[in-house]
């Protein structure tokens, strides 16, 4: 049974590895058949996640060949809790720790959205509201901390409104905007002084 599909995009939400980065392990094939490349689209199948942050954590300590022989040990042994490759062993188990609990947030942020073209032309909005994800993002990253919007937006949770930052991240906002952001006129008195960049990154 083939694994779920994962956009670059998502993959690097999930694992906590920069897009860009992503970009270069898929194009360097390290993942083998689990990724693909070509033109302006990349994917990776979930079960190569665990393999995409070891060649991310590994990129400065092992060599291009050394790193794709302990992703296919990997890819191999899937119940591995160790990638071996001659005299080099990497513990995985905080690896799968991670990508889980990415897959999970994942899963919650898609979720909480829905896409209605009834609704602002299908803009990516919370369920059952009129609020598009991608503008609540943009108040987090530019500094109103989530208690804050919640206070100005009560039918969302706080949880829902921490999952708009990590959705926007999986699935960033496609072309320009063709509105003035709807929360520019409502924008929460309370401020926070911590940045969307100042977060830890998901795990």
């Amino acid at each position: 049974m083939t694994s779920p599909t994962l956009s670059a995009n998502e993959a690097a939400c999930v694992t906590g590895v920069p897009l860009k980065q992503v970009h270069r392990i898929i194009d360097a094939g390290l993942l083998d058949a689990t990724a693909r490349g070509g033109g302006r689209r990349r994917a990776v199948r979930s079960d190569a996640l665990v393999g995409l942050k070891l060649a991310h954590a590994t990129t400065n300590l092992i060599t291009l060949d050394g790193r794709r022989r302990l992703i296919r040990y990997l890819l191999d042994h899937p119940e591995a809790r160790t990638a071996r490759e001659r005299d080099v062993s990497v513990d995985v188990r905080a690896m799968k720790g991670e990508v889980r609990r990415g897959l999970s947030m994942l899963a919650s942020a898609r979720d909480a959205v829905e896409c209605d073209d009834a609704v602002l032309s299908g803009t990516p909005c919370f369920k059952e509201t009129r609020i598009p994800v991608h503008d609540i993002a943009d108040m987090l990253a530019n500094g109103d901390s989530a208690d804050a919007i919640h206070e100005a937006f009560p039918q969302l949770s706080v949880a829902q409104i921490e999952l708009a930052a990590f959705f926007a991240r999986a699935y960033p906002r496609r072309g320009r905007p063709s509105r003035k952001p709807f929360w520019r006129a409502r924008k929460p008195a309370i401020k926070s002084e911590i940045a969307l960049d100042d977060l830890p990154a998901p795990s």
